[in-house]
């Protein structure tokens, strides 16, 4: 793109006509917004596009655009600071204090703009949000904020009210089907994938997977066992034991990349950096646990719904088309108030497990009121 030149469009904005409309009117050389807060369901394509929006304003006059967008496609401008929550379940004031405080008080490196990303901030608290409230309000000419959200009611109004929202669309069940069938996925299958993901086209690609097979028939197991109220091989510590290892795995990165970092520090730094670095590597095996026991929920409190669509004819609604028969089987003789109330109890476990309660003890507690529900 030459100087002065304006770009025309954004990728990835073909199913987002608001933030189409927001995003292309701001374009170099037009003013862009000093915050922008980008809201919309998971999958939904926010990262990409936000990632596409600051490529436009770093690479803009550089003097090699493609080298400059190419480096901020690869996460290496330096220019671009993309943050995420390092907490378990929140964003900690660390992760804003000098990645974005006090970088947005430098000036850029070799563009003329400053762009930062930050994930989940919805996750802030107020101690978090306040750090952020002067950059927010007080920006210098050259900084420009992108925070990411899956619901915008969510995100504290002092952050919200000084940002510019963009909305995006969760992408068509069909849409992510038509894109997993093409990929090799059986149409059924990929149908299923689509609808069981709502929109989320990472999750429903991740659950046409080995994996994500798995899972669903763990749940389908645990649901079938609860249903006989036969519960004496605690079938919902399989969903325990898979987020375990989720959880070590994402620690055991953490410490590796903590291990690479501290060979290249002074020998005094070293202790300081381990401990902080150990920290990190708990709280990314809490994080993750916490997904997977999320996800492995998600997956069983869709399937009583599954069943609960059936047994009320509304088979046009069922989200796993390639387990039909079983969910007939399944709902068949069950009263449809019991399987409805089966989802709200699942849906409440995950509630209750955002606010670190015992996990063992909720899945536990779990099973044995769905079979009381379910075999009276």
């Amino acid at each position: 793109m030459r100087s002065g030149e304006r770009a025309k469009t954004l990728p990835h904005l073909e199913a987002h006509p608001h933030a189409r409309a927001v995003l292309e009117a701001a374009l170099p050389p037009a003013a862009a917004s000093h915050a922008y807060l980008f809201h919309g369901p998971p999958g939904s394509g926010k990262r990409d596009v936000a990632r596409a929006f600051a490529s436009a304003l770093l690479a803009h006059d550089a003097p090699d655009e493609a080298a400059a967008a190419g480096r901020v496609a690869r996460g290496t401008h330096p220019d671009l600071t993309w943050v995420r929550p390092s907490g378990a379940s929140e964003m900690l004031v660390a992760d804003v204090e000098e990645p974005v405080v006090e970088a947005a008080t430098r000036t850029p490196f070799e563009s003329h703009k400053r762009v930062f990303v930050i994930e989940a901030a919805d996750t802030m608290n107020e101690q978090t949000a306040n750090r952020m409230l002067k950059t927010l309000e007080e920006p210098l000419a050259h900084v420009h904020l992108i925070l990411l959200a899956n619901d915008a009611r969510t995100v504290l109004p002092t952050i919200s009210s000084r940002c510019q929202l963009v909305r995006f669309e969760a992408a068509p069940a069909e849409s992510v089907a038509a894109s997993l069938h093409a990929h090799g996925v059986e149409l059924t299958r990929a149908r299923s994938c689509a609808r069981l993901a709502l929109g989320d086209r990472r999750l429903a690609t991740w659950l046409t997977s080995e994996d994500g097979e798995e899972l669903r028939s763990r749940m389908q197991e645990w649901m079938q066992a609860v249903a006989l109220d036969d519960l004496h091989r605690s079938p919902w510590r399989e969903l325990l034991e898979a987020a375990k290892r989720e959880g070590a795995k994402a620690a055991a990165r953490t410490r590796e990349a903590v291990q690479a970092r501290e060979e290249l520090l002074p020998a005094k730094e070293r202790r300081k950096h381990a401990r902080e670095g150990e920290e990190a590597a708990r709280r990314a095996d809490r994080r993750r646990r916490g997904r997977v026991l999320d996800l492995g929920l998600r997956v069983a409190e869709l399937w009583l719904r599954d069943a609960w669509c059936i047994s009320e004819g509304a088979q046009e609604a069922v989200h796993a088309l390639d387990r039909e028969l079983e969910l007939r089987e399944y709902a068949a003789g069950r009263p449809q108030a019991a399987l409805r109330a089966g989802v709200d109890l699942v849906a409440e476990t995950r509630l209750r497990l955002q606010l670190n309660v015992a996990e063992e003890l909720a899945l536990e507690v779990l099973s044995y009121r769905l079979a009381a529900l379910l075999t009276r």
